[in-house]
């Protein structure tokens, strides 16, 4: 007769590992770039994230005028370059792709330490909030899609405000959240993205009708 087997000394059968990684901080990624050796433009950016760079760059690229300042559409080039690359996202495209000058473009320079840092402080307070909540959401065809479609429609909220009037703002920092809610797998703060976004389209709906009825009367 064959002896029984025995079951483990503990009396517990061995835990089953989750074979999905918890997705790794963004900010050390960014913090490891921004530290490390070569230029600090679009195109290193790029290279070096790779399938993450949609998201990470839709975060650099409205991160700018989502502050709450008055940008005179100086942005309107930063803007114009995530709906390109929403495009993309949509189209399903595998690698990024943006005219030399484009990649060219510097994203830490001198004048933009001031910008980094605040950026910086916004990624890990949402790391320390954030957790991953319906992982299987994210990543898939569709989904990406949808993310693209959201990023064009706040993207051009924000290009489409008057200059000088701040109005660019919360579509602009509803990009930011949503792509930052991508990158983090967190659906919440994606949801609470989309909703920062549809209230900067709705203020922006609401005064600018105001401000052109207040015009009409006027003429």
């Amino acid at each position: 007769m064959r002896p029984r087997s025995q079951p483990p000394a503990s009396g517990v059968a061995p835990a089953l590992h989750s074979s999905t990684p918890a997705p790794p901080q963004i900010s050390a990624q960014l913090e490891r770039w921004l530290g490390g050796a070569g230029e600090k433009t679009l195109g290193s950016l790029i290279e070096l994230f790779e399938e993450k760079s949609f998201a990470l760059l839709f975060v650099l690229l409205l991160g700018v005028p989502a502050l709450p300042l008055p940008t005179g559409g100086a942005t309107h080039v930063f803007e114009i370059i995530a709906m390109l690359l929403a495009v993309q996202l949509i189209a399903g495209g595998q690698r990024i792709w943006l005219p030399m000058r484009w990649r060219r473009l510097e994203l830490a320079g001198s004048k933009q330490q001031r910008f980094i840092s605040g950026l910086m402080k916004l990624i890990r307070r949402l790391e320390r909030l954030s957790r991953p909540r319906l992982r299987f959401l994210f990543n898939h065809r569709l989904s990406n899609v949808v993310f693209g479609l959201l990023v064009i429609c706040g993207s051009a909220a924000a290009f489409l405000a008057p200059p000088f009037t701040g109005l660019d703002t919360l579509p602009a920092l509803g990009v930011v959240l949503l792509s930052l809610g991508y990158l983090l797998e967190d659906v919440l703060v994606v949801i609470v993205g989309v909703l920062i976004g549809i209230g900067g389209v709705a203020l922006e709906i609401v005064l600018g009708s105001a401000a052109v009825n207040g015009v009409s009367k006027l003429l």
